[in-house]
């Protein structure tokens, strides 16, 4: 199918207009267990739509649905869409998939998850869509969870487990509606935000986009797609985000700029983003005040600036814009973004054995990885080593970043890289995790550098490497995120680096 203008060629017309949810009709998800399908699940249930799923493997995440009353089934089958009107899939889901081929036979409506969740959000008052290649998940969480203490029981989905809400998607009563926009398929296209919000505009998903340009043009699309009065909120720090805002503004589009630019209107000086939090001053309409961070990194500042920025230009949607700026009122938002927990995966600390820290996350494009390295430099306790375990994900961003990776990995004083997570594809002849490898040696010679292709290898040549006073952060979004409660186990073990953990649960820095 050709896409909308300014993107590639796509399965989905992802700007069709939304489908109303009572015209659904009763929705099977196929791939229901993913984090994105799973919320989109939920909410079409608190909307009284009869729902069904099924998923490749059983998961933690099927067996939940299961408990609330959602029919689900592990493995896919020909006969889970019989009773179906509407089938949903991800761009996870290959055209062969039996489910999506039998649902595509009997003449089912077929929508991708972004088009469910445009339905979900249609008639709200107030849709705020993220977009960027770094900080929209952290974004679209603070946002949400923000609003959620401010008692605005917002509507939100975004793709992580933000800490301090029950789920990652929920069906509020007020009428603002957050949504993370994924670029990587193109399907941000189809939200029609009053607000969109754009991080970081940089070169990723090169096997859907094929060059940078045309992931600018992407954006372009996106932004093109705002509701008539609205607005489009800009990292004017970033180079491709500074870009996109000033074309929308060329071309009529109201312009929200934030970061630590003269011209933001949103501005942040004197960042301190060292520790296990962070710090800056912020300066709206000319008054300074203090923004207080409990996550660590730079980068969360920066995420912290574009929330307060939405907010103070756009929220109450209803409200006039100087009630919205009011002083009282930005103390109120920066009391509630202190209060702030993170997101699973996002820098999380996942516990503390033989004198060694152990951190998960979630990073896997060069910006985010250099963002992960930075934020684990600053929170380095004195005489620490920071060790970094870095799985590749996807065989074409490897091949295309392998240099860039080597860069953001290199100060680290030890990087120890496996093979490539290959998610949705097939392998790549020659590409393999020793490409990173080689690029982190040549960019930091004294950066000291494994490769581990073996998965059974892994955890025996970290816990050979590390000593008391190192952090640790394994990084990837496959499966690695395994990898460090298995270092715990090994750490407790008292032939190992002896100790015990404090505290064992998950708990986010």
């Amino acid at each position: 199918m050709t896409g909308p203008v300014g993107l590639p060629p796509t399965r989905f017309d992802y700007t069709a207009p939304a489908v109303a949810v009572a015209a659904l009709g009763p929705v099977h998800l196929i791939g229901i267990g993913g984090a994105g399908m799973s919320g989109i699940a939920r909410m079409l249930r608190d909307r009284g739509v009869r729902v069904t799923g099924s998923d490749s493997r059983d998961s933690a995440a099927l067996q939940a649905l299961a408990a609330e009353g959602i029919s689900v089934q592990v493995g896919h089958d020909v006969t889970a869409v019989t009773a179906a009107h509407t089938a949903v899939v991800s761009s996870a889901i290959r055209e062969d998939n039996p489910e999506l081929t039998a649902a595509r036979a009997a003449g089912l409506r077929v929508l991708h998850r972004s088009q469910a969740l445009a339905a979900l959000a249609a008639d709200s008052r107030c849709r705020i869509a993220v977009a960027g290649a770094n900080g929209k998940t952290t974004t679209s969480s603070m946002l949400a969870a923000v609003l959620t203490a401010a008692g605005w029981d917002p509507s939100y989905a975004v793709g992580g487990d933000p800490v301090q809400l029950p789920v990652n998607a929920h069906l509020g009563q007020g009428d603002t509606f957050v949504i993370e926009a994924d670029e990587s398929d193109g399907s941000f296209v189809g939200y029609r935000p009053h607000v969109a919000l754009v991080t970081s505009v940089q070169p990723d998903h090169l096997d859907f986009y094929g060059t940078a340009a045309a992931v600018e043009a992407g954006y372009r699309a996106f932004v093109g797609t705002i509701e008539p009065g609205g607005l489009l909120v800009a990292c004017v720090d970033d180079p491709g985000a500074r870009r996109l805002a000033d074309a929308a503004a060329a071309a009529g589009v109201r312009v929200v700029r934030y970061g630590t630019s003269d011209d933001a209107d949103v501005r942040l000086t004197d960042l301190d983003p060292t520790g296990l939090g962070a710090r800056a001053s912020v300066d709206v309409d000319g008054t300074a005040y203090p923004l207080r961070l409990s996550v660590p990194g730079e980068h969360n500042l920066f995420n912290a600036a574009g929330v307060l920025a939405a907010a103070v230009s756009a929220l109450p949607w209803d409200e006039p814009a100087p009630a919205r700026r009011a002083p009282e009122r930005v103390t109120q938002w920066l009391d509630l973004l202190w209060r702030f927990r993170g997101v699973r995966r996002r820098f999380e600390r996942v516990g503390d054995a033989g004198g060694v820290t152990i951190v998960d996350d979630y990073a896997h494009n060069p910006a985010k990885v250099r963002a992960a390295v930075a934020t684990g430099r600053g929170a380095l306790p004195h005489g620490g080593r920071l060790v970094v375990v870095f799985q590749p994900h996807l065989y074409s961003r490897t091949r295309d970043f392998a240099a860039e990776f080597g860069a953001a990995l290199a100060p680290a004083d030890l990087v120890v890289v496996t093979d490539v997570y290959a998610a949705r594809e097939d392998p790549i002849p020659g590409v393999t995790g020793a490409l990173v490898a080689d690029a982190v040696r040549a960019v930091r010679p004294q950066t000291e550098v494994k490769f581990v292709p073996g998965p059974a290898d892994l955890v025996p040549t970290v816990i050979g490497a590390v000593r008391p006073g190192d952090l640790v952060i394994t990084i990837g979004a496959g499966d690695i995120t395994g990898v460090g409660p298995a270092l715990l186990e090994r750490l407790e073990l008292p032939d190992q680096r002896g100790g015990r953990v404090a505290d064992p649960t998950v708990e986010a820095i």
